[in-house]
């Protein structure tokens, strides 16, 4: 598993608790919705280089 680097993250208490219902509905803990959609936007965006996957 790749290791991962803590930080703090500042969100806006709404917002926070929008995202906190998200991952819940999905089975998944705050930290893992926000890195889901994190991963998500970059894949999206062309952002995120794919390991294995050339281009």
């Amino acid at each position: 598993m790749a290791q991962k680097k803590p930080f703090v993250l500042r969100l806006d208490p709404e917002l926070l608790k929008a995202v906190e219902k998200w991952g819940a509905d999905e089975f998944r803990s705050t930290n893992g919705q926000i890195e889901w959609i994190i991963h998500r936007a970059l894949k999206e965006a062309g952002r995120l280089k794919l390991k294995g996957k050339t281009e």
